[in-house]
């Protein structure tokens, strides 16, 4: 069997940051293994799937670099196999019609509520013999789950789990209207695909078991499962699409790099000795699921800021600013053609304590705006000392002709000794001026990445 993998959205919300991570699984898997990674649209939920959700789902996951090899397995496109599948099931004696109504259906479960049990079919129309057909009724079919005996799945993550058959009720595979259920669809789409390993959340693990008993009904090599466990809140609750930080816009609208957040997703239950960093090309190589925990891992945005904290000091400046150019493009106004080559020049010290591209996009903010804005607070600060200190500086800095930190430098210290001061007194003033805020990138950057004349106009307009 080739080795092949699959991740399944439904496109009937923004992609969920748990989806993510299972598709990072996935397709790490695949390439790892030399195999083939599949997306499948899951849009039989014909209210609720969108087809701005499937685009959003398809970019996203490029975003992250996870690229779904041949074009998108749409399952709406399957039904009739799906349907097909269910009839063979019924010819062949493992499914049922079920001619139950709804009232019949919810008087059960009102009694299971008042016993204080789950509710479980009570497998009415499995052996029809004394009844009769009622002819306002469109049947269900249902599938004939085992009675008797245990079934076993010898789990990838979480080792062999054993169930007692009895525990699986006789599923609705097809339903009134005829449209197939969950469990037929995907069944049928990973037999198609010629799936061998699913890898999904463990709030799957009841699936796994009845879609098993389906591959064995239609004598179908069973593939290998896998369940991850799922992420929950730093609270400790599992992670819902409600959450901030839950879907993966919710990381790329803040300004988190996709290779960071990719690396953080790897590590969210998954290790490998003691390493943090991962390229692309090393988590393939050294995944495997006996890496993956059998715990649920907790979100922790601080250790997102961290690892995304590294990779903005740590890579190449170049692609630093192509994250930059697309952050801004997609969230931000659109910056002067003619302020680019500034940015990318200072980009170098703007990424200084920065965590996130939306941190540099606000260090950034004193080149891109031609005017400054200071608050009322900051506007305090510039007392009568500091208007003298402006004053001086003014007057020595229009007399350099060549303008560096070499040059610069004597100036600053210059003030600093004959205002009786120190480097904050000098630099405070000038910064507030120059960015519009007592903090920002260090003094010797902002005056060297502003024109003279900027400099100069920011300066005397408070004197």
């Amino acid at each position: 069997m080739s080795f092949n993998c699959r991740f399944a959205p439904s496109p009937t919300g923004p992609l969920h940051i748990g989806g993510v991570r299972t598709a990072l699984f996935n397709w790490l898997l695949a390439k790892k293994n030399k195999g083939k990674y599949f997306l499948r649209i899951e849009d039989t939920d014909k209210e609720r799937s969108k087809d701005e959700f499937k685009k959003q789902i398809i970019s996203s996951l490029a975003w992250l670099g996870i690229e779904h090899d041949g074009e998108e397995y749409i399952q709406s496109k399957n039904i009739s196999k799906h349907i097909n599948v269910a009839q063979e099931l019924l010819k062949k004696g493992f499914a049922y019609k079920c001619y139950c109504s709804e009232k019949e259906i919810n008087e059960q479960k009102e009694k299971c509520k008042k016993q204080g049990i789950p509710y479980v079919y009570n497998r009415k129309w499995r052996d029809a013999k004394d009844l009769t057909i009622p002819e306002s009724i469109k049947p269900v079919i249902r599938f004939k789950s085992k009675i008797s005996g245990n079934t076993i799945i010898k789990d990838l993550v979480q080792g062999e789990r054993n169930i007692s058959n009895s525990t699986i009720e006789d599923f609705v595979i097809l339903r009134k209207d005829e449209t197939p259920t969950y469990q037929l669809s995907a069944t049928v789409d990973d037999h198609e695909m010629k799936i061998s390993h699913v890898i999904r959340g463990d709030d799957h693990m009841i699936n796994s078991f009845k879609q098993k008993q389906i591959y064995e009904a239609m004598k179908w090599e069973v593939p290998n499962f896998a369940h991850i466990p799922l992420i929950h809140s730093e609270q400790g609750k599992k992670l819902s699409k409600r959450d901030n930080a839950s879907t993966l816009e919710d990381y790329i609208k803040i300004g988190i790099i996709s290779d960071a957040l990719r690396n953080y997703l790897l590590r969210l239950g998954w290790s490998y000795k003691d390493k943090e960093i991962f390229t692309k090309q090393e988590s393939i190589d050294l995944f495997d699921l006996n890496g993956v925990g059998k715990s649920p891992s907790k979100l922790d945005m601080n250790r997102i800021y961290s690892i995304n904290e590294t990779y903005i000091k740590s890579i190449d400046q170049k692609e630093l600013f192509n994250f930059f150019k697309e952050y801004v493009s997609k969230y931000k106004k659109t910056i002067d053609q003619s302020k680019e080559s500034v940015l990318f020049k200072s980009i170098g010290f703007l990424k200084n304590k920065a965590k996130t591209l939306e941190d540099i996009w606000n260090n950034a903010q004193y080149i891109i705006n031609d005017k400054i804005e200071i608050s009322s607070d900051d506007k305090k600060l510039i007392d009568g000392l500091s208007k003298k200190i402006i004053k001086d500086f003014i007057d020595e800095y229009e007399k350099l002709s060549l303008l560096s930190r070499e040059t610069l430098e004597p100036v600053i210290k210059s003030l600093i000794d004959k205002h009786q001061t120190n480097f904050k007194g000098v630099g405070q003033p000038l910064r507030i001026l120059l960015v519009g805020s007592k903090f920002g990138p260090g003094l010797y950057d902002i005056i060297l990445s502003l024109d003279k004349t900027k400099v100069l106009k920011r300066l005397k307009e408070i004197l």
